[in-house]
């Protein structure tokens, strides 16, 4: 029995994300049709900044969903890498996940049983690297973030925006082409806020990464190259 490709290593595609009129329609509890996405077209060029906002329900992390192959589009095509989501399998779309995506989330999803280096570590550890190699990239990210002396720590004792900054490791670790982050500050204060999302955009332009992330703050959403806005699941680019 003939299996659909699994995406291996990094491609470097003049575009990191296309979309291509993708529809997500939902079930509502009458019977119904509910649409969380009508026919979003865009291609984020390789190395681009973009941000997103709209209101609570207008369909920002359902685009996000289908941009990291977590759900498929009802119509339309998702493309990443060349690869188009839609036609992968649930196995070969967490593969590609694996090395072409990183994640970003507003509750950070930290495992609090592992330390601060753990849990930047993981990923690698998932993907069967070589403990000396996780080691030294897992060193480089926190000294970047400022939190090398804490790597030993349990996640636990961390603030809010420490342990966004852990985040941001994590999803950095393997070197991915495309960032996808969830409202990555919507959990903190102003002051860490800022910090935060310049830290973020500053070490994912150093890692050449596409970066995607959806935010309720105006003043955030303009220290990205784009801002795009959702209404109803409509996109205005």
């Amino acid at each position: 029995m003939p299996h659909d490709p699994i995406p291996t290593g990094k491609s470097d595609p003049p575009s990191s994300l296309v979309f291509r009129q993708v529809s997500k329609v939902y079930d509502d509890s009458l019977g119904g049709n509910r649409f969380a996405l009508r026919d979003v077209s865009f291609d984020v060029p390789t190395g681009s900044r973009v941000a997103i906002v709209g209101r609570s329900g207008s369909g920002k992390s359902t685009l996000l969903h289908l941009a990291a192959g977590i759900d498929v589009p009802t119509g339309g095509e998702v493309l990443i890498g060349g690869h188009n989501l839609g036609t992968l399998s649930e196995r070969s779309r967490t593969l590609l996940r694996r090395e072409q995506i990183g994640l970003i989330f507003q509750f950070f999803h930290l495992l609090p049983h592992l330390s601060v280096q753990d849990n930047v570590a993981l990923p690698e550890l998932i993907a069967g690297q070589e403990m000396s190699e996780i080691t030294r990239r897992v060193s480089q990210l926190l000294e970047r973030v400022g939190l090398q002396d804490r790597s030993q720590d349990n996640i636990q004792k961390l603030s809010g925006g420490e342990m966004q900054r852990v985040a941001i490791c994590r999803a950095l670790i393997r070197k991915p082409p495309l960032l996808l982050a969830d409202e990555p500050t919507g959990n903190l204060d102003d002051a860490n806020s800022r910090l935060v999302m310049e830290m973020m955009l500053k070490m994912a332009a150093e890692q050449e990464s596409t970066l995607i992330y959806v935010t309720h703050s105006g003043e955030l959403a303009d220290l990205a190259d784009q801002v795009w806005s959702l209404h109803s699941g409509i996109l205005e680019t």
